[in-house]
């Protein structure tokens, strides 16, 4: 991370389930914690945009899509940066620009079944725990909210899950966990 003492830090703590506010000209800098970012299509079909955490980037400056919203699904603590003080964090921007392509490049696949696979070992990667049998994924996460990610309905999230889980690709030891077994 580059160094932050340079930039004029406002910094605030959000709730669980908080909605960061959104300003033009500000960026945030996550500290700690993970936040969603999403936006809606104009029939209100929610888009996930990204999940974000630690030394993430995140703001309307980087979005053109309208509305965008950043929901905290942890505690989240974060600095908020000025856009004139952007050059100081040039290298989380471009870091957020790679994410995001990532992402677009996992949505892209041709299968459901490949799209959740994919998103799945991505989270486990960005904000997994490695454990005994696997990767567990920390992040209060939802089939809805897998659902959403890669454009499917919940109900056939939910039936890839199961069927994940019965390829031995995944093991939900306790209710909204997801652990990635080792192959």
């Amino acid at each position: 991370m580059q160094n932050n003492s340079q930039i004029d830090m406002e910094r605030q703590i959000f709730a669980v389930s908080e909605l960061m506010p959104i300003k033009a000209d500000y960026l945030w800098l996550l500290q700690r914690g993970v936040v969603k970012t999403r936006a809606w299509t104009e029939e209100g079909t929610p888009i996930v945009l990204g999940y974000w955490g630690t030394e993430d980037i995140i703001g309307q400056p980087l979005s053109l899509v309208y509305p965008y919203q950043a929901k905290c699904l942890t505690q989240v603590e974060a600095i908020l940066v000025p856009m004139f003080q952007a050059h100081l964090i040039s290298d989380l921007i471009n870091r957020h620009i790679q994410q995001t392509e990532e992402l677009l490049y996992i949505l892209r696949s041709d299968s459901m079944y490949h799209r959740l696979s994919k998103i799945l070992i991505w989270l486990s990667l960005k904000f997994g725990t490695e454990i005994s049998f696997g990767q567990m994924i920390n992040l209060p996460i939802t089939h809805q909210d897998l659902a959403e990610v890669i454009g499917a309905t919940r109900v056939t999230v939910t039936k890839l899950i199961n069927q994940l889980e019965k390829e031995g690709f995944l093991s939900r030891p306790e209710r909204n966990t997801i652990v990635l077994l080792k192959q």
